[in-house]
């Protein structure tokens, strides 16, 4: 990293609303480095609480989005770390923390994927509200190839697709077109590789348009409720929408629609 500023490992645009994040260090394929994984956890940090931003996408430099750990780094840091696994468990603990990060984001995210998504670079991918990637991206979960098994990026990707999917890519390691995942649930789109930006962008747009109150509401929503049984789930959305309807945006939007008048503009509360 001595020819690359931190503040440099993660490039952050703003334009109309919309977020983008750039991991930018394509000389390790993006690589989830201790140095990537704070800087991005840091722009998340300061993202969250800003309500001029409704979306974020996250993309990367280069030809491919992200090869996952850092496994020189992991390496090296083996070699010189007198506290056994302790380094490791860290490191994992600190991924892991991330990747709940992106799950608990107000804003919702984009992954934007071209070339490889593989290990830790697939689980970012899993840990994004929806994804878009381009018909020449690969994933998978291929650490079982070097005697590494996936198990935490079998978290996020166990929480995507079926289990067998999952088991699948996780047992045999194999990379699988964007095709293929796309019909397994992981992606969302397949597009031509020159189709990618503008697909993304008209997606975040989209999104950005809505009201923020609800779309901040429903995010959160939607991931507490997955963990609970039926009865409680319906319980919790009922009193989520009971506070949403209570909203200025709601009040706004449902009198808009019945005038059948423009909606109006969205106040965020």
């Amino acid at each position: 990293m001595s020819d690359m500023h931190m503040t440099d490992l993660v490039l952050m645009d703003h334009d109309a609303g919309i977020t983008t994040l750039t991991l930018n260090h394509a000389s390790t394929i993006n690589s989830l480095s201790e140095a990537m994984m704070a800087r991005l956890q840091t722009c998340l940090d300061q993202l969250a609480d800003d309500p001029a931003v409704r979306v974020i996408v996250l993309r990367s430099s280069g030809k491919h989005f992200c090869a996952g750990h850092n496994l020189k780094e992991m390496t090296a840091r083996r070699a010189d770390t007198d506290g056994g696994s302790a380094y490791f468990q860290n490191l994992f603990e600190t991924c892991s923390a991330l990747m709940k990060t992106i799950v608990h984001q107000p804003q919702p995210m984009i992954a934007q994927v071209q070339g490889i998504a593989t290990a830790a670079g697939c689980q970012l991918v899993a840990a994004c509200d929806l994804a878009v990637a381009s018909d020449d991206a690969k994933f998978a979960t291929s650490g079982v190839n070097i005697g590494l098994f996936c198990s935490t990026p079998m978290v996020a990707l166990a929480r995507n697709i079926a289990r067998k999917h999952a088991l699948e890519m996780l047992l045999l390691g194999e990379f699988l077109p964007a095709a293929q995942v796309a019909q397994m649930g992981l992606i969302n789109r397949v597009v031509a590789v020159d189709q990618l930006s503008p697909s993304v962008a008209e997606m975040a747009r989209t999104i950005a348009e809505k009201s923020p109150v609800a779309i901040k509401m429903g995010k959160k929503a939607f991931y507490e409720q997955l963990s609970m049984g039926l009865d409680d789930a319906y319980e919790h959305a009922g009193r989520v929408m009971a506070a949403n309807m209570m909203a200025q945006d709601a009040e706004g939007g449902i009198g808009a629609f019945i005038a059948k008048q423009p909606m109006p503009e969205w106040t965020g509360s």
